[in-house]
């Protein structure tokens, strides 16, 4: 449900994570002053890795009434597990290489238009994922995205900022092995045979594509889609419906959502969610409906 505009006087955590893309070089002075002048009282720390994150959120729960997280996809991930468990309403300065979160929830990319909206205090609820309890906001993966994740070193990243994920995504397409593998959704069980194994809460993951054309982070579900083996090429043919989350007009590609997901693969297999390793299969996924409640643009 969205949250009415605030005129009360608040204290917000700035958590500016210098490892991003742009977390070291962007100029938020003008912005913070924005802030106070309009009665947010800011408290502002750097962060250099998900326990960081964690225990500063931790450290302030009971001074703030917001998180104001700068960073790309990673830093704000990591902050989900403690912005649930004190339910702290968060923002989102998109300072990363992807910023898939940010593009989910439509957040300008303009750092003044991003102040502006934390000014301006709309807020609404949204989903959260969890895979064998840990929480993630856009994308989980097994198999191909796997090894995407592990060529995006953040000296790549710097370097190719979105375009980085086209070179990740020839190089480990050389690396991977197809996989077969059990899909129970919702009670419903299936077999599959598979490169690549996406489970989606928001809408975009991997620097802008579609998780599926329907999907929305408030609609309480999860996508998934699953790609049968074939060539890189083929893949190569079929990306624009890969982008734009039309993956039932790619053959042999498999597609459901559903609020639970339980994969089995014989031999364990990586998982990565919001661009970081966080689990192995077996794994169970699942949903949190309404579960945060984040600064956003108003409906169109």
């Amino acid at each position: 449900m969205d949250s009415p505009l605030t005129s009360t006087r608040i204290t917000a955590l700035l958590l500016l994570n210098a490892n991003s893309r742009s977390g070291d070089t962007a100029d938020i002075h003008e912005g913070v002053s924005l802030l106070k002048t309009h009665g947010i009282s800011v408290i502002q720390k750097k962060t250099s890795s998900a326990q960081q994150t964690e225990q500063l959120i931790q450290e302030y729960s009971r001074q703030i009434q917001l998180v104001i997280l700068g960073g790309g996809d990673g830093t704000i991930s990591a902050a989900a597990g403690s912005l649930y468990q004190h339910q702290l309403p968060f923002a989102i300065l998109p300072l990363g290489t992807a910023n898939d979160l940010a593009h989910s929830l439509n957040i300008p990319t303009n750092l003044t238009e991003a102040f502006q909206l934390i000014i301006n205090s709309h807020k609404s609820r949204i989903n959260l994922g969890v895979v064998n309890k840990r929480y993630f906001f856009n994308a989980a993966h097994i198999g191909l995205g796997v090894k995407v994740a592990s060529e995006l070193t953040p000296e790549v990243k710097k370097a190719l900022g979105v375009f980085s994920y086209l070179k990740a995504a020839f190089t480990a397409f050389k690396k991977n092995r197809p996989f077969h593998v059990s899909v129970k959704v919702d009670g419903k069980s299936y077999k599959l045979h598979s490169i690549e194994i996406a489970v989606g809460n928001g809408r975009y993951y991997g620097g802008g594509n579609v998780i599926d054309k329907d999907s929305e982070i408030d609609d309480g579900k999860l996508c998934l889609y699953s790609l049968a083996p074939s060539s890189f090429w083929s893949l190569l043919g079929h990306s624009i419906f890969l982008r734009y989350g039309e993956h039932g007009l790619v053959r042999n590609t498999f597609t459901t959502s559903g609020k639970r997901i339980e994969i089995i693969v014989r031999k364990a297999k990586d998982i990565i969610a919001d661009g970081e390793l966080i689990s192995k299969t077996t794994a169970v996924f699942e949903v949190i409906p309404e579960a945060l409640e984040v600064i956003r643009p108003l409906p169109e």
